[in-house]
């Protein structure tokens, strides 16, 4: 799988960014109608599920990915980015209710900001080590003061400290998810990549839908409305477009550019759902002030030397070498 243009990889990212805001609202809105906040992640993650047993029928970059996966060696826990991912929704759920949604979001942001930094100093994606610059710090720091920008006025519950670091460790486990995603992508293919994602991210979400009582209790009247179940496809959209954002340019600026399209995405709900409150000046702000943090990040030297084109195909148990290459 060769790098795509560093530009079009973001792109694909702040669009996946716009599917993820939507996805949150629809998620919301059918766990909030069955009565039941986990539910909504259950049905994401099925239909996402769903979707990777479609793609191992009709894609045979998918059936051809995991079969390269099989036998590249990877080490096991290159294939534990999907917990990130349900790390995120299990935090959100206990933290939230508690610091508000705007506090948690720039605590999120702040961990993910953070991730991001030691994942790509540590060279734990596909594009290779990443020094740690001041442009790529002043873009981490830019990214956090756009999102606080952009929830300005919003509701702010209670500080309480535990759980303000359990938000900042939810965007840490985001940043690895996109890290370890990249890497079993570059490995296979990017189809294998959100396979993999979905098939160990969703047992998780189970478990704790499990224990949150949602398949207890009286039986589910499930809405109507087809775009209330379209979590799914907007996970597959998002997962794969991290993939393809982290092989191209690490995993900071790839955060930080799906940060942005989340603020452009709820900027367009905003305007464009019948009761939004309408175009927001500080969501807009945020948005381009991401877009910079963006372009902040990307300046300077990509690696700490010219490497060729990194193969983790074979890759073994070893630390990445400062060029970007794996030890075996």
């Amino acid at each position: 799988m060769s790098r795509p243009p560093v530009a079009l990889a973001l792109t694909l990212v702040a669009l996946g960014g716009i599917a993820s805001a939507a996805q949150g609202a629809v998620n919301a809105e059918l766990g909030q109608r069955v009565g039941n906040a986990s539910l909504g992640a259950v049905v994401n993650n099925l239909g996402g599920c769903l979707l990777v047993l479609v793609g191992l029928l009709a894609l045979p970059s998918m059936r051809t990915g995991l079969v390269a996966l099989r036998r590249s060696r990877l080490p096991w826990w290159t294939y534990l980015g999907g917990l990130g991912g349900a790390a995120i929704v299990v935090f959100a759920a206990y933290a939230v209710p508690v610091l508000g949604v705007a506090v948690f979001t720039i605590a999120q942001v702040a961990g993910g900001s953070l991730g991001g930094l030691a994942s790509d100093r540590a060279g734990l994606a596909p594009v290779g080590r990443l020094p740690l610059t001041v442009p790529r710090l002043a873009g981490a720091l830019l990214g956090v003061a756009a999102v606080a920008l952009a929830q300005a006025g919003q509701p702010v519950g209670d500080l309480a400290v535990g759980l303000l670091l359990l938000a900042v460790a939810g965007g840490v486990a985001v940043a690895l998810q996109a890290a370890l995603n990249g890497r079993i992508s570059a490995a296979g293919s990017a189809a294998a990549g959100v396979a993999v994602n979905f098939v160990v991210s969703t047992p998780v979400v189970l478990l704790v839908a499990a224990l949150a009582g949602a398949f207890t209790g009286p039986s589910i009247r499930w809405p109507d409305g087809w775009h209330l179940y379209t979590g799914g496809l907007l996970g597959v959209g998002i997962v794969a477009s991290l993939v393809v954002g982290v092989r191209a340019a690490g995993v900071l600026r790839t955060g930080l550019a799906l940060v942005g399209g989340q603020l452009a995405g709820a900027l367009l709900l905003d305007v464009l759902l019948p009761q939004g409150p309408g175009a927001r000046l500080p969501v807009l702000a945020g948005a381009l002030l991401t877009l910079l943090a963006v372009l902040v990040a990307g300046r300077g030297p990509r690696t700490r030397a010219a490497a060729p084109e990194v193969d983790i195909s074979v890759a073994a148990d070893g630390p990445p070498e400062p060029d970007g290459r794996l030890v075996p």
